[in-house]
């Protein structure tokens, strides 16, 4: 069948080995192909020793012929050749024709000359009467060496020229493609955009990418100028495809390296859902694990498309990128999702689906971001103060927009301090009073402090509204010298002109809702440090779960008063009416037509304040559930710290029954055993003392290769070090695409250079040649014609 109708070719296999196409397939009366991963070991220097190029499979062709062309040919000049005794006299290979013939190769192994040209671009003998001898088993009569070798070379249309042209077309070529990957390489490290719409509809300005091709080009004086006078050739080294492609083969290459790093180990994954500016729905994968050495890892794994934002979407989007990495879903031991993303309840439809196909996925809230982010992205579901941060985010955009308004702030704020000092409200004295800014805002990034941008807007009242009004005059001015306007920004973000952010700003409800913020931002405050901590605190984070909650429940019943109280007398020091809680106010999000009113105390006591609390009363108790915060108490079991005071075996086995699949019944017993040991071992090496947590502890666990003694506890330290409990890796995932080259481009060439980008330690240490022959591999996307 195979004669009459060619096989698809096999793609790329996904556990990172590139599969043999359909020309490797060995066919009767052939010798075998060798195997598509080129080595060093492929590569010979002794021409008599050298497999034939056809021997090698299709994909890695090019990539032999690379190595070979880079290591040039065999000229051992220095050897003391061998003597032939000829006749009467005797005689030897003469170095003197290296120079003569740049393509003379010589073998020491079999003392013979070859073509070097003709070993890497072997062309059919036209003629008959061609020598092929010197580039098939070698030449090595001495006696008629001259003469053989000008007859090799022959006429224009020899075989071994038309093998030298291909030879200079494919140095020339090589060079190209060097140059192409080294100026990919610096985009991707950089972040920067390989081009952008604007670019490709303006002549004078082709892009990032084929602008430094060319000055890179202007290296290579002797091979540049041919390419760029090709119109054709020219055109297709600098197609979108080929850029495309080599991104995609510089991304492939890392994702390997990351798989090949995880091996058989058990890993945890971390998703969330962001939206890029082309609004298209994907989800960013990081995989966590414990490499060899016993360090904690995570990587970014890719970033999916998802056709609904709908759990089994997201489903299906996360089998289709383990599948294609290579990992199999059942070795997964942890799922955590990004808190503050909007699309918390197809997450937790996502964790069952999960948890249905493999049971031992333990879930764990994600920590990656502050637990004031998750506070505060649960408070913004309450219509009211959704509204509130949308406007204060506006006001510290605003005022930090311009110098202008920063100096307005600033004036204001000293003129406070002079007038509190002149009627003795406050003292003077080295540092206590700096220049106060409004702290970054965290919308985007949430590494930000929300509660210190909170408390500034407070201690900066006076200032940030002169800030707002010189906003207006800049505003007044831009229009009257016809200057745009527009309450769209760049980004598609609807933006209120700052009149009416003023308005926002002074009303009852902004103050009422700023303190009330402020209050339960500042007593979570230390749980989210401690959170944030990378799992180094996670033992005083669990003591400060029940006085959070207790804390919680007095505001709620004994603190409504003095709340009130301290919001009114901001509202008369800065002149903002007071309303009276019995009087009725329209319902919010109901036309006045309808007529529906509700008092002010309803509005805020039940609808803000209540309301508020309830749901982080139920985020909080939503993500340290029962199963979490026994695992936690497991980690805090492992601390190290006061010579593993904490230890408790019991605990440590209940959580190995949990895991039954990892720990068999006769596993547990013989843990019970090795627990016993290895808190002794442990507590009686000196090396272990410098250890202050439970990563730590891993790797000098792996480094005194206790692991090898102890195997079922360092099998427990890893399943208790992969879980999601804290990281920051996410964060700079997300974070990451609000960069340039995110910025025109979407799909998979975005998520290809996120990958690069994020993970650019993997990328820089990928060499150049494991990429081109990537690259290669992927035939029907050749950069040349055949």
């Amino acid at each position: 069948m195979k004669r009459y109708f060619q096989p698809i070719k096999k793609p790329v296999g996904s556990g990172g080995n590139l599969l043999p196409d359909e020309s490797s397939i060995t066919e009767p009366g052939k010798k075998p192909h060798v195997c598509a991963l080129l080595t060093l070991d492929d590569i010979v220097a002794d021409p008599g020793l050298r497999q034939p190029i056809d021997e090698y499979d299709v994909g890695i062709r090019d990539g032999v012929r690379r190595k070979y062309l880079r290591m040039g040919p065999c000229q051992p000049a220095s050897h003391n050749f061998r003597r032939k005794q000829h006749g009467n006299c005797s005689e030897s290979f003469n170095k003197v024709w290296f120079k003569k013939f740049d393509w003379l190769e010589y073998s020491v192994e079999k003392d013979a000359a070859y073509c070097f040209y003709c070993y890497l671009f072997e062309q059919a003998r036209a003629d008959k009467f061609e020598s092929h001898a010197i580039s098939a088993s070698g030449f090595s009569n001495w006696n008629n060496a001259l003469e053989t070798f000008n007859g090799h070379v022959g006429g224009v249309n020899s075989s071994h020229n038309i093998a030298r042209q291909c030879y200079e077309d494919f140095k020339s070529r090589s060079k190209i493609m060097d140059a192409g990957l080294s100026c990919a390489r610096l985009l991707l490290s950089q972040g920067l955009p390989f081009y952008e719409l604007e670019e490709w509809r303006n002549p004078g300005n082709k892009g990032n990418f084929v602008e430094m091709l060319n000055w890179h080009l202007n290296d290579f004086k002797s091979v540049g100028p041919p390419i760029i006078e090709n119109p054709l050739c020219y055109d297709e080294l600098t197609s979108l495809e080929i850029q495309k492609n080599l991104v995609r083969c510089c991304a492939e290459v890392s994702a390997q390296t990351i798989v090949g790093e995880i091996g058989d180990s058990y890993f945890s994954v971390l998703i969330d859902q962001p939206h890029d500016k082309l609004m298209q729905d994907k989800i960013s994968v990081i995989v966590r694990f414990v490499n060899k050495h016993g360090e904690i890892i995570e990587r970014l794994l890719g970033i999916e498309c998802t056709t609904l934002d709908t759990a089994p979407s997201m489903k299906e989007a996360l089998d289709n990128l383990l599948a294609r990495r290579g990992l199999s879903i059942s070795r997964l031991r942890g799922v955590g999702y990004n808190a503050v993303s909007n699309m918390a309840i197809e997450f937790d439809e996502l964790k069952s689906l999960i948890l249905k196909e493999n049971p031992y996925a333990r879930y764990v809230h994600c920590f990656a971001n502050q637990f004031q982010s998750g506070i505060v992205s649960v408070a913004r579901s309450i219509r009211s103060i959704g509204d509130f941060f949308f406007h204060v985010d506006r006001i510290v955009k605003t005022v930090g927009s311009s110098c202008g308004t920063k100096d307005a702030l600033l004036q204001e704020h000293y003129a406070k301090i002079v007038e509190k000092m002149e009627r003795a409200v406050t003292l003077p004295g080295k540092g206590k009073h700096q220049e106060s800014d409004l702290a970054a805002w965290p919308a985007h990034t949430k590494w930000g402090s929300y509660c210190k941008t909170l408390l500034h807007v407070i201690t900066t009242w006076e200032g940030v509204l002169k800030a707002l009004e010189t906003a207006c005059d800049e505003r007044i001015h831009r229009f009257e010298a016809g200057a745009a306007t527009d309450l769209i920004n760049d980004s598609g973000e609807f933006w209120p002109p700052p009149e009416h952010l003023i308005d926002a700003m002074e009303t009852f409800e902004f103050v009422f809702i700023l303190h009330l913020m402020v209050r339960l931002l500042s007593w979570t405050g230390d749980l989210s440090f401690l959170l944030d901590q990378e799992g180094k605190n996670i033992v005083r984070a669990m003591n400060l779960i029940e006085p959070v909650k207790d804390v919680l429940q007095n505001l709620q019943v004994n603190q409504w008063d003095e709340l009130l109280e301290e919001v009114k007398n901001f509202c008369v020091a800065v002149s903002i009416p007071v309303p009276r809680m019995d009087d009725n106010m329209p319902v919010r999000g109901c036309s006045l037509s309808m007529r529906k009113t509700v008092n002010y105390y309803h509005h805020y006591h039940v609808e803000i304040f209540t309301a508020l609390i309830d749901s982080i009363t139920t985020d909080i108790n939503s993500r340290f559930s029962k199963t979490s915060v026994e695992i936690l108490r497991c980690i805090a079991c492992l601390d190290p710290s006061d010579s593993f005071s904490k230890f408790d075996h019991r605990l440590l086995l209940r959580l190995a029954e949990t895991y039954c699949h990892d720990f068999f019944t006769i596993d547990r017993e013989i843990l019970k055993e090795q627990l016993h040991m290895f808190i002794l071992h442990v507590r009686s090496t000196s090396e272990f003392s410098s250890c202050c947590d439970l990563a730590t502890l891993a790797m000098m666990v792996v480094k005194t290769e206790a692991h090898l003694t102890f195997p079922l506890v360092y099998r427990l330290i890893e399943l208790l070090l992969i879980l999601p409990v804290a990281t920051s890796k996410t964060e700079r995932a997300f974070s990451a695409r609000n960069l340039e080259f995110c910025s025109e481009i979407s799909g998979e060439w975005c998520s290809d250079m996120m990958l690069c980008y994020v993970e650019k330690a993997i990328f820089k240490g990928i060499g150049d040649e494991n990429i081109l022959q990537y690259f290669e591999s992927m035939r029907s996307q050749r950069i040349y014609p055949s």
